[in-house]
């Protein structure tokens, strides 16, 4: 049931500050999927699927925050899992990477992993949902992963990009126009994108956090939503930003 990608870029503000952002996005012929299998944080992300077991991306990402090493994190769990040969769990820190799809996933199954990406899938119509998914992803990233030596790829007036929520979605999207999960008898599905920066705001964005729990066609959906959040987000800085900033009603926009 489903496929996903984590990400972790790096990205340089207007002010020159450096930061990490990390995210999520999933997709299922199953409702409410965002219950179940992303989980993010400002150090990492992981996503689990197949026969899902929630346990495995909660204590992943809390083993991530704690310090622990992505691979040593999720592997471990893995290793204590009797029904890992049927999981699939994958996942991203702030340096490295790590997917694993236990040999009895239902086919079409499996995963890639690129230098701050991974993408897995299971129950899937080929091979071409997993390609599209990542390259979509790839050709857009926000993040010089071949030469680290550099820093991070800034975003400035001359690099025009989008959030990456929105890229997340365009990368299920891609996903999806492949054929995405095989399953057509099941008509209601669903879908969700998580975003955590280590960057503060005085308005966390909420086009960060979205989920379509039921509905029989979660990309376009949860890209509306997306489209509403961030129009909804502009509208509320423009509103109470002030407010926000002095923590004072009295500070809104008339």
């Amino acid at each position: 049931m489903t496929f996903s990608i984590c990400v972790r870029e790096e990205y340089e503000t207007e002010r020159g500050a450096c930061h990490r952002r990390f995210g999520v996005a999933v997709t299922t012929r199953l409702p409410g999927v965002g219950t179940l299998c992303p989980f993010v944080s400002d150090r990492g992300a992981v996503a689990t699927q197949s026969l899902v077991n929630v346990d495995l991306g909660a204590r992943g990402i809390d083993y991530i925050d704690d310090g622990l090493a992505v691979d040593d994190a999720l592997q471990a769990l893995l290793n204590a899992d009797d029904g890992a040969p049927q999981r699939q769990l994958h996942g991203v820190d702030g340096e490295t990477t790590f997917a694993f799809s236990g040999t009895e996933c239902v086919d079409e199954y499996g995963h890639r992993e690129g230098d701050h990406y991974t993408v897995a899938g299971n129950m899937l119509t080929g091979d071409a949902v997993l390609e599209a998914t990542a390259e979509a992803y790839a050709a857009n990233a926000v993040h010089d992963a071949t030469d680290r030596s550099t820093g991070p790829r800034a975003v400035t007036a001359d690099i025009e990009t989008d959030p990456l929520a929105k890229r997340l979605i365009d990368a299920l999207a891609a996903g999806d126009l492949e054929g995405g999960d095989k399953r057509e008898e099941l008509s209601v599905q669903s879908a969700a994108v998580v975003v955590e920066t280590t960057e503060s705001h005085a308005v966390e964005p909420p086009y960060n956090d979205l989920r379509l729990d039921a509905t029989e066609t979660p990309i376009a959906d949860l890209r509306a939503t997306y489209d509403l959040a961030k129009r909804g987000y502009s509208d509320t800085l423009a509103q109470y930003e002030g407010a926000f900033d002095a923590d004072s009603l009295g500070a809104a926009s008339e």
